[in-house]
């Protein structure tokens, strides 16, 4: 009968407190690459965002080079804002005064967007008056930029990407 209660018995307090140390080591080991893979998937939301928008400003450019979004004589043919790139320009060349659209939605800046924040707020704009080493806003969107401070994982700062 006591030989049949040893086999009965459950778990000593001694092999709880053992495993809940050996599974707290293990989580706590896991913590520091979970963070490093939280920071890399920001950074490449950070790289796919800035394409997409660079992409878009090329695109609007090359509209404005070949005629189909009317521009002045003395502008660059960059968009004048980034909200432009969503809401559309006229088609210079179409009779039904069709729209053309360069983005769906202006993302946001992964690493430096507040939720309240506008999204064209979250970026920092260059114009093609301004130089590379000292961006600045003006009449147009050349170039955009992120305005986190810090410098992303490959060491360069994430205003320069």
């Amino acid at each position: 009968m006591k030989r049949l209660r040893r086999l009965q018995g459950g778990f000593t307090l001694i092999e709880v407190v053992i495993t809940v140390a050996i599974v707290s080591i293990l989580a706590a080991g896991l913590m520091p690459l979970m963070e490093l893979d939280a920071r890399r998937t920001r950074e490449q939301q950070l790289r796919q965002s800035l394409r997409e928008l660079r992409e878009a400003i090329d695109a609007y450019k090359r509209a404005a080079d070949t005629g189909k979004v009317a521009k002045s004589a003395d502008a660059s043919g960059y968009p004048p804002s980034l909200e432009a790139l969503v809401e559309g320009v006229p088609d210079a060349t179409s009779a039904t005064g069709a729209r053309i659209y360069f983005l769906r939605r202006l993302p946001r800046d992964p690493l430096a967007a507040e939720p309240t924040v506008a999204a064209a707020a979250t970026w920092g704009k260059r114009s093609y008056a301004s130089p590379p080493d000292a961006p600045a806003a003006g009449d147009d969107v050349f170039d955009v930029y992120s305005l986190a401070p810090g410098d992303g994982l490959n060491g360069i700062p994430y205003r320069q990407w």
